[in-house]
């Protein structure tokens, strides 16, 4: 066995065991009995922490040291380009983690654990001060493990690192205001516009149990694979992913907004295509893994807004929903249909947002982040600094913690840095899906039928199979001819809402 080989052989050895750590996510937030938080942290520490010793471990160093320099990450001479590649991610990974004690990889493993748990249950009681001690524990975590890992350009752009590698919270901002310019007076222009889009037609009681089987419908069209694959419902939609051939994901209906659930497992179904798309053969290496989360994301957005909002995919299935709900939708026609399903309305909830304003509760928790990690903003202040944030943005003010500081899971479990990755995955997946229109030149005709594989099977061979064989921005620019601007997003949120809003 040569020495590559038996790196991924170690490689593969430290997927199981961080596969085993997501299964044991996916369980305690779906099936898991609510006593069974204490012992489950302890377990994920365990697990955890067994992961973090086999990568750094001399399983894994001792074949790396012979194929690259552990100091500076230099491919040893003899290597192939695409060995030097593979090699050179791999030294990333273990160098990021090498740098982090055991005890610590152990601790934040239980503190999250435990803090994810409480993030729930104060979320339910509208109780930030029950929450608010688990998350000062946390950033002090985070805290610690920059330095660690050792200061990039800010504090924040480390972390923003172990999510987008590569990117700077200079070069989001750059991107942010690039967006903005354009954004807000589009925003302005839509709130003053008289058009009624029939927003309540979405707003209308319909059976959960119907709207479950019509995504489930949705998903098997998108190539989603069953026998891969299972859909669960939790407080927040995710994905989750154990190996290509077991991929889960979870979504939350709602009977008064029929696009709320729709929409969750559309987009998660993005995030699983993606999962599924990886090659096995690759499995544990940098080559069988996503290229990164704004990568991901512009993945689950591309289905969830670029397609499903879009009037080819409804000419197939409107009538199909109507057939499940004709006492809502018979005598609706699809152009009412289609503009209620694309109102542009501030909203409290990111994850309810239009695709206008969504955006913005981007921007506002990037600031908040980048304060809390940059300049060390008390965790006691950042329901007050939310609220002001929302109504400086959106122009609404959180009627609670809830639906305010609290919606969203991520800094329960220390994912500081994760948020900016939404907004790149917008502004990644319009050049990515005008590109597979050049290529499929019949595509929106095809999605018309109902025959979304045919997207699918392109993004595989030329997003997911990719792996980290490129990075974010080598991808964007090779199937673009382009680096990534904020230009493609805005053209196409402008030539569609101007339409739609008669602007």
């Amino acid at each position: 066995m040569s020495i590559l080989e038996q790196l991924k052989k170690e490689l593969r050895v430290v997927a199981n065991l961080q596969g085993t750590v997501a299964l044991m996510h996916w369980d305690q937030e779906t099936y898991m009995p609510p006593g069974g938080g204490s012992a489950r942290a302890e377990q994920l520490a365990l697990i955890e922490s067994l992961a973090h010793e086999r990568l750094v471990g001399d399983s894994v160093r001792g074949p790396l040291s012979e194929l690259v320099d552990l100091e500076t990450g230099t491919p040893a001479a003899g290597l192939s380009d695409e060995e030097q590649r593979l090699v050179a991610e791999i030294w990333r990974d273990y160098h990021r983690a090498a740098a982090l004690p055991n005890e610590f990889v152990r601790e934040m493993a239980q503190t999250t654990s435990e803090a994810q748990q409480v993030w729930a249950e104060s979320r339910q009681q509208n109780d930030f001060g029950k929450f608010a001690p688990y998350l000062e524990k946390i950033v002090r975590l985070k805290y610690r493990e920059i330095d660690y890992l050792g200061k990039k350009e800010t504090p924040y752009d480390t972390l923003l690192d172990g999510f987008e590698p590569g990117m700077t919270s200079a070069e989001i901002t750059r991107l942010f205001d690039e967006m903005k310019e354009r954004l807000v007076p589009l925003v302005q222009k839509i709130a003053a516009s008289e058009v009624d889009t029939h927003a309540e037609i979405i707003q209308r009681d319909y059976d959960l149990e119907k709207q479950w089987q019509f995504g489930m419908a949705v998903l098997e069209d998108m190539g989603y694979d069953l026998q891969c694959g299972r859909q669960d419902e939790s407080a927040h939609p995710f994905t989750i992913n154990f190996h290509p051939t077991d991929v889960r994901i979870t979504t939350r209906l709602e009977r008064n907004n029929l696009m709320a659930g729709l929409s969750s497992t559309i987009h998660e179904g993005g995030h699983a295509l993606y999962e599924q798309g990886l090659d096995p053969e690759w499995f544990g290496t940098p080559f069988g893994q996503p290229i990164s989360y704004g990568i991901h994301e512009s993945q689950s957005r591309l289905w969830e807004n670029l397609i499903a909002l879009d009037k080819p995919f409804w000419q197939y299935y409107y009538p199909r929903l109507q057939a499940l709900f004709p006492e809502n939708l018979e005598l609706v026609p699809i152009e009412v249909f289609y503009h209620a399903i694309n109102t542009v309305k501030p909203s409290l909830i990111r994850v309810d947002a239009d695709e206008a304003t969504y955006n913005l509760h981007i921007m506002l928790r990037f600031e908040i982040e980048k304060m809390v990690i940059n300049d060390r903003l008390p965790v006691r202040e950042l329901p007050s600094i939310w609220n002001d944030r929302m109504e400086s943005y959106l122009g609404i003010r959180p009627d609670s913690d809830a639906n305010g500081v609290l919606q969203d899971v991520h800094w329960s479990f220390g994912g500081f840095g994760y948020f900016p990755t939404y907004a790149l995955g917008n502004l990644y997946n319009v050049p990515i899906l005008e590109r597979a229109k050049k290529d499929i030149t019949d595509l929106d005709d095809q999605i018309a039928d109902g025959k979304l594989t045919v997207l699918r099977d392109w993004l595989r061979e030329h997003v997911h199979a990719v792996g980290r064989r490129k990075t974010a921005s080598e991808l964007i620019e090779d199937l673009t001819g382009q680096p990534l601007t904020a230009r493609p997003f805005m053209d196409y949120l402008e030539a569609k809402y101007t339409e739609l809003y008669a602007l």
